[in-house]
């Protein structure tokens, strides 16, 4: 069979892929920019990469348009907070005029569980979506789904990041609404399972395991699972507005992800029948065994995807291929470089691509969480998202308030594209390079400020990079893990301290 599948490089899309090709079918990933995409070399053969924006027009005469089924796995309610429904909807037209042109005969959607009287703003784009696709002359199959509770999924992410950092949890009165969520895994069997299956064809299902659960038994769930002690206390005076601020401070959540959270998470999801597991012959997974998978793959660092590797198809930023070259001119640099000395080539590279996250950034990491600090007081992301591998980097991921441009290991090149709250544009890049017989290792942040005031940002901050990125290059190249990951997190720390 072949298969179109948009998000491929979203949080879904990278779990639904290998179990597509494990089935043996032909996939056409639909990226937006397809230097984030990384394909494997066992692969070959089997998948095609077709690069498209979905809120343009696709120009039919340069796209794939034979294939049976297309996965619609789109959303955006991380990318903004007022206009989100227009770029959902435009997205969805594009998409439904596209496949109307080839030879689809089936469209599968994931969206949310919308049975409540009242929805939420973004559970109100959802269905909308769904019904924009269901009058498309391509028979549509639509999930629809609750909390996904899986290693890298968002909400999975809220409350591990709330249950681990929090003993005591003042909390709005929405943990006491009700959910029904469901694990990663059964999703994905859900959405293989319903293709080019005729009795699915223009219906919607509710997908969700058996327990109706409240937002507070699944944070006390989470904490029994991990043998935590959590004393949760609801009050009635916090407002939508300081929920999300209460969401944005604590957890690793963007600012616009937590305003749609907060805002559907006043309202009850909860399944009618699950007929479809029945038909399928699928026996979703209860809470607490969801999270012990979950946090099984965690443990052993295989996280597949998580949500803030995601660059938002619906986006108005648009692709970051335009960043992957460093501009020169109208630009503020501080250029270092080493010998390489103390340690192998391998091992200093390997220091490069494990930067960030726990291991940290080998000097001044307090200054950094300061920044980071101050980057979520002004809406920004802060140091929180860390990295999905604590030493495996690809082009595409989240690195605390980074994203990785290129992760070169043949050239050794690391470049990162800040996406803090700055008055201009800045980069960090990483090489190893050979000049006159010596191997050296080169460090450059570039800065393009907006106007006077990034300027003056620019010689303010210049005291602390002088510190900052003179200690961190150093100590990249002489940087020697004794063992486990755990006595490397220890050591780093150590050197940063």
């Amino acid at each position: 069979m072949r298969i179109l599948l948009t998000g491929a490089t979203g949080y879904i899309g990278k779990r639904l892929l290998p179990v597509l090709l494990k089935e043996g079918h032909e996939v056409i990933c639909c990226i937006r920019n397809e230097a984030n995409f990384r394909q494997k070399q066992s692969w070959r053969g089997q998948v095609s990469v077709f690069e498209v924006d979905f809120l343009e027009e696709v120009d039919t005469g340069a796209a794939p348009l034979d294939f049976d089924v297309a996965f619609y796995l789109i959303h955006s309610m991380s990318a903004a907070i007022n206009n989100f429904q227009s770029l959902e909807e435009r997205a969805a037209r594009n998409f439904r005029k596209y496949i109307e042109q080839s030879s689809c005969r089936q469209a599968i959607y994931l969206t949310g569980i919308v049975n409540n009287d009242e929805l939420s703003t973004h559970l109100e784009s959802r269905l909308r979506v769904e019904k924009i696709l269901s009058e498309s002359t391509v028979p549509l199959t639509a999930l629809r789904a609750g909390i996904i509770i899986g290693s890298g999924s968002a909400s999975f992410e809220i409350v591990r990041d709330l249950v681990e950092k929090l003993p005591v949890m003042v909390a709005p009165r929405w943990l006491e609404t009700r959910c029904q969520p469901i694990a990663i895994r059964n999703v994905i069997q859900f959405l293989a399972g319903v293709m080019l299956r005729e009795d699915c064809y223009n219906q919607n299902f509710d997908i969700g395991c058996s327990e109706i659960l409240t937002y507070r038994e699944m944070l006390q769930g989470y904490a029994e699972v991990r043998g935590l002690r959590r004393l949760i206390i609801t009050v009635p005076v916090m407002t939508p507005r300081l929920s999300s601020y209460w969401l944005y401070f604590v957890t690793s959540t963007t600012y616009e992800l937590a305003v749609n959270l907060v805002n559907s998470m006043k309202v009850d999801v909860v399944c009618r029948d699950n007929r479809l597991a029945k038909a399928l012959g699928i026996s979703p997974a209860p809470y607490k065994e969801a999270v012990r998978l979950a946090f099984d793959k965690i443990q052993q660092n295989m996280v597949v995807s998580s949500w803030k590797d995601s660059l938002v198809s619906s986006s108005e930023k648009g692709s970051l291929a335009e960043y992957m070259e460093v501009p020169e001119h109208g630009c503020f640099e501080d250029r270092k470089e080493v010998p390489v000395r103390h340690n192998t080539v391998e091992q200093v590279w390997s220091n490069v691509m494990a930067i960030g996250g726990q291991r940290g950034w080998y000097y001044g990491n307090l200054l950094w969480r300061l920044r980071g600090l101050l980057d979520k007081m002004v809406g920004g992301i802060g140091l929180r998202r860390g990295r999905t591998h604590p030493e495996r980097i690809h082009s595409g991921d989240a690195l605390d308030f980074w994203r990785v441009l290129v992760a070169d290991e043949r050239n050794k090149r690391l470049l990162l594209y800040a996406e803090m709250k700055l008055p201009g544009e800045a980069w960090l890049e990483f090489r190893i390079v050979e000049e006159a017989g010596q191997l050296l290792l080169r460090q450059k942040a570039t800065f393009r400020p907006f106007g006077i005031g990034g300027r003056l940002y620019w010689y303010l901050v210049l005291p602390f990079h002088f510190f900052i990125f003179n200690g961190m290059i150093r100590n990249i190249e002489r940087f020697r893990p004794p063992g486990p990951i755990e006595e490397q997190v220890k050591e780093a720390e150590e050197i940063n301290a």
